[in-house]
């Protein structure tokens, strides 16, 4: 296995739009690296709610998802260039990039160090060999102060991991239920 470099992402991964990582003064950085990519967060946002929509406490259940416990808000609907993460909560938000991995590569997302020094972690699961679409994330704010997210600017990094051999088994092969995103998705169990 071997960590792809930057000419290797290009040539290898599907990563349309696809941005060179060039200085871009006062915005987060994006685009590709050395080792990775950094991917920028879209204009959709879905932030939790500790109240449901009836006025009791809401509950995060992944079997029975109810949208009823967030917010939807569009920064490119609103005018504005960002969003505001209540402390001690967080977002679910997509990518402004589409992925599409090869049967022969792996991707792993990491938080980048300007987030994660504000006390913001980015979660998001392996990208699995031949998995396509928009990556819905998971922002969180960990601190106890409001948290600014700003749309179109970079949120976290892809580190794409090639394997010596193909898969027996990739995303495609077993009819993942989150194939072909075009957008943030929430949690459903088949």
């Amino acid at each position: 296995m071997a960590v792809l470099c930057d000419t290797q992402i290009r040539e290898l991964v599907g990563i349309e739009p696809f941005e060179d990582n060039v200085k871009r003064p006062g915005r987060v950085s994006f685009g590709v690296s050395s080792y990775g990519y950094d991917v920028r967060v879209g204009t959709l946002f879905k932030i939790f709610t500790a109240v449901s929509r009836d006025g009791g406490q809401g509950i995060v259940d992944p079997k029975h998802f109810d949208d009823h416990n967030f917010i939807t808000i569009d920064t490119a609907e609103t005018g504005r260039d960002h969003i505001i993460i209540p402390p001690n909560s967080f977002a679910l938000a997509e990518t402004v990039e589409t992925f599409d991995i090869p049967r022969d590569v792996l991707a792993i997302c990491l938080g980048k160090s300007t987030y994660a020094r504000c006390g913001i972690i980015v979660n998001v699961t392996p990208l699995e060999p031949e998995w396509r679409g928009k990556v819905t994330m998971e922002i969180s704010n960990t601190t106890p102060l409001p948290a600014k997210i700003y749309a179109k600017e970079g949120i976290a990094q892809m580190i794409f991991i090639k394997a010596d051999r193909v898969c027996a088994m990739s995303y495609a092969d077993k009819g993942g239920k989150y194939q072909d995103q075009k957008g943030l998705v929430l949690p459903m169990v088949d």
